[in-house]
């Protein structure tokens, strides 16, 4: 297995930037792991490093041929696992991105769930309300709200019927009273999100057949983090339209309660993209499985 030996030199060379790191973690000779890494490009014919006395980073043809080989390495090294195993143990490292409020609030108790259920699985979590790029960060994939804009990722539904709910705290209501409708959210405080600097203050409803309606609400507070929007909300600064899953403790909890229920809210359903169905390994549909039953029982 030297050429699988070889994919796991190259990658985790990337990962700890330093092939000395890598030799030392292998149990290798840094002479053995830099002859691993020269062998693997003289069988691709390019260069992968650009190499000099105190550095060591990628060219353009090894960041590309990075995002194909982690997820076939991570594959391959999981077929030899389960051969060994029985085919019942799953190991390797899950590269994540997911929005901050989702993240912290929801995935973090589901991804250690998963890691008691699979103690050989490590995990790196990038948490950021700015929309992950699956093709060059370090990421093998994404949870994401709403319908992914480029066709040619693939976009695994967790929760298609995931929507945003409309809340406020108790201390706010008691305050201010509570919405009847929609119509009077022009008159109240709101809390709106903001991505890529533009402020997200035109709130979308349904009631019945008729056309949607849209308000334009005021703003009191902004912020390009959910969760930001989230804690306001529960300090009773105002009414915030959120994605159901971020806030379902709390409306479970009574910190937060909904508004306007007879008005259908916006669809938000919650995907795991990736650039390509080369990167859903054994692992990565493990975990996707198990959060898709999670978010079934959470939103019930």
């Amino acid at each position: 297995m030297k050429a699988l030996q070889d994919l796991d030199i190259f990658v985790r060379t990337v990962d700890s930037g330093s092939l000395s790191a890598t030799a030392r973690a292998l149990d290798l000779t840094p002479a053995a792991a830099s002859a691993a890494l020269k062998r693997l490009e003289a069988e691709l014919g390019v260069p992968l490093f650009v190499r000099s006395t105190r550095s060591l980073r990628l060219t353009q043809q090894g960041e590309r041929f990075l995002t194909q080989c982690r997820p076939a390495l991570e594959a391959l090294q999981q077929a030899s696992h389960e051969l060994g195993e029985g085919g019942d143990t799953l190991q390797g490292v899950l590269r994540l991105s997911a929005p901050s409020d989702l993240g912290r609030n929801v995935l973090l108790p589901w991804l250690d769930e998963f890691q008691q259920l699979h103690p050989r699985v490590d995990i790196r979590l990038q948490l950021s309300d700015s929309i992950a790029n699956v093709y060059s960060q370090p990421v093998d994939a994404a949870f994401r709200y709403g319908e992914p804009p480029d066709s040619g990722l693939v976009a695994l539904p967790l929760a298609a019927e995931h929507r945003r709910v409309l809340c406020a705290a108790p201390a706010y209501l008691q305050a201010h009273g509570a919405p009847a409708s929609p119509h009077e959210l022009a008159g109240h405080a709101c809390l709106c999100f903001m991505l890529n600097d533009e402020v997200h203050d035109r709130w979308r409803f349904w009631h019945g057949e008729g056309p949607p309606l849209t308000v334009q609400v005021k703003g009191v507070n902004v912020s390009n983090d959910g969760d930001a929007v989230r804690r306001w909300a529960l300090m009773g600064r105002g009414i915030a339209y959120k994605a159901f899953f971020d806030v379902a403790a709390d409306l479970a909890q009574g910190r937060l309660q909904p508004l306007c229920t007879d008005w259908t809210t916006e669809a938000t359903p919650l995907y795991l993209v990736m650039p390509g169905r080369r990167q859903l390994t054994p692992l990565l549909r493990s975990l996707r499985d198990f959060v898709a039953g999670r978010t079934a029982a959470l939103a019930r």
